[in-house]
């Protein structure tokens, strides 16, 4: 057992100022620490009074990341109190200002690192790694960092914070989380040029050696680790699409960007029609971006349009895209398969042109591409329909389509708005706004949760179908009124449970769970959450 300052230097044992003299007495931290005694409660407001006081949002962020790495107990009861001050500091979009500076502020590893000198020996380099119940694996290989692009291994506080709020807004207990980058190098020259740099130093890998390396890679996790899931995270859209085809049906894993992305979307759409009163499966919907992210939330909606009773070809012709290139229709060149099925046949136009003639209930914008959702754009949607759907989804901030106060001036005060980053409440011809953030932490960390409790062999696509329409339930009359499309986010964690249940639901309907199922299922998920506020931490399962 640890005793004195290996005590103090292990961030799971650390309490600092909160042991109480006998804990001090009996595990040798007398004169270790100042004299008073606190309650977690004043170490939390002492945290926020700290945090609120640092110059800028970065400082913030590595602020909380340095409390992590000291004591994880203070850290997740500081994020769950505050989750709507801190989450935008944990995740989107402080960490991509973070990624971007990822080698200059790096302190402590926090994760997993592998690379291709690493190859035929990854088991060996798993083996590293202290943890023996690992139970939620975070991947990235950093090559499309949210809308900020190729940042190799400096993607690393990705999986980082993902994993933050897997604890923080579902409760996965902290030693079952692992952040893992596949550093298979970088194309972005000017890392490649930047002295501080800390990833491999040599352009990426493709083809049969990056395949083999991920493979490798899944294999020796599975060995190592045969309860966990893996979620692949910002992976370019190509390599998306052919790692999840690959495993979504013999490994326990899914692709967020595409997954969870369509699963929040989703939702919100279904939240949309409480607003506009409009049937969803009359809906016509238009993606101003044809990368994994559009093309998931289209494969969604496919799945939900025809639930409603549309047949596979009519529920595809509700959706259409345009690129850099145009609208996406048949005849084009060079079409991607996850794009080729919504290649509908008509005439080749332009963005502008596109909404004239198709006339969409609702505009999705994934683009990566700041005001590519302009006044006209947002008056023609304003023009076409009594309450345009409009969802910037892009990530950062900085990269949104459109701002909230955007669409709602340009439209009237008539826009159902949806953003990927948060915006605060605008108040436009004396009525308050409060537009909501189609944030994917309301559907991974509950349907982590749901697929961990049950054992489910796999996660499936209905599975995020069902917790589309969960999340969509939710949604209470008074986020409605002021044109929030989803829940507060300081009620996420009891969110996060109602989606594990109704994940593990569909897990033992289907037949996909190894866990036997629990006298009462809601019990089992929330026991298995790990509190930060009890007096120790959640015992390993």
């Amino acid at each position: 057992m640890k005793r004195g300052i290996d005590v103090l230097r292990d961030p799971a044992l650390n309490r600092s100022v909160e042991f109480t003299r006998e804990e001090r007495k009996a595990m040798g931290l007398e004169g270790l620490l100042p004299h008073a005694v606190t309650t977690r409660e004043q170490q939390v407001e002492r945290v926020m009074d700290m945090l609120r006081h640092k110059a800028n949002d970065l400082e913030r962020y590595i602020m909380l990341n340095g409390l992590q790495d000291r004591d994880e107990r203070l850290y997740y009861a500081s994020v769950e109190r505050h989750l709507e001050e801190t989450m935008p500091l944990i995740y989107t979009p402080t960490v991509g200002e973070a990624c971007l500076n990822f080698s200059r502020i790096f302190r402590r590893t926090k994760g997993l690192y592998i690379t291709r000198e690493h190859k035929g020996r990854i088991a060996e380099v798993l083996a590293n790694w202290p943890g023996k119940d690992v139970r939620i694996i975070v991947v990235t290989d950093g090559q499309r960092i949210l809308g900020l692009g190729d940042l190799g291994a400096n993607g690393m506080g990705i999986p980082i914070g993902k994993l933050a709020l897997y604890t923080a807004t579902a409760g996965i207990p902290p030693h079952q989380c692992l952040p893992v980058t596949l550093d298979v190098g970088t194309n972005n020259q000017e890392l490649l040029d930047d002295p501080f740099y800390l990833g491999y130093p040599e352009r990426r890998i493709t083809g049969e050696a990056y395949f083999g390396l991920v493979d490798e890679f899944v294999r020796a996790m599975q060995q190592r680790w045969p309860k966990a899931l893996v979620q692949f995270e910002d992976f370019s859209t190509l390599n998306a699409y052919t790692l999840l085809d690959k495993y979504r049906d013999s490994v326990r894993c899914f692709n967020d960007d595409i997954q969870g992305t369509a699963a929040v979307a989703l939702s919100g759409v279904f939240a949309s029609t409480r607003i506009t009163g409009m049937a969803f499966k009359d809906l016509r919907v238009m993606f101003l971006g044809a990368g994994s992210a559009s093309t998931g939330i289209a494969d969604l909606m496919v799945s939900a349009f025809q639930e409603e009773g549309l047949g596979l070809e009519e529920a595809r012709q509700r959706c259409w895209f345009l690129d850099s290139k145009g609208l996406i229709v048949e005849g084009r060149d060079q079409l991607k398969p996850h794009n080729a099925r919504y290649a509908h046949r008509f005439q080749r136009m332009s963005f502008l042109q596109a909404l004239d003639n198709l006339r969409p209930n609702v505009l999705i914008g994934a683009t990566g591409s700041a005001g590519a959702f302009d006044k006209t754009v947002v008056q023609k949607m304003s023009a076409m329909n009594e309450r345009p759907v409009i969802f910037a989804l892009s990530n950062p901030t900085s990269r949104a389509e459109c701002t909230a106060r955007q669409a709602y001036e340009w439209s009237d005060g008539k826009a159902v708005f949806t953003s990927g980053s948060p915006f605060p409440p605008v108040t436009y011809k004396g009525r308050e706004f409060r537009p909501g953030q189609g944030n994917n932490a309301y559907v991974f960390p509950g349907v982590g949760l749901g697929a961990l409790v049950a054992g489910s062999k796999v996660v499936t696509d209905t599975m995020f179908l069902i917790t589309a329409r969960t999340l969509a339930q939710l949604v209470q009359e008074g986020d409605i009124q002021h044109g929030s499309l989803y829940p507060r986010l300081a009620q996420i964690r009891s969110l996060s449970k109602a989606v594990a249940v109704a994940v593990a639901e569909e897990a033992y309907r289907a037949g996909l769970a190894t866990v036997p199922r629990p006298a009462n299922l809601e019990q089992a998920v929330e026991e298995y959450m790990y509190d930060p506020w009890q007096e120790a931490p959640a015992a390993p399962k």
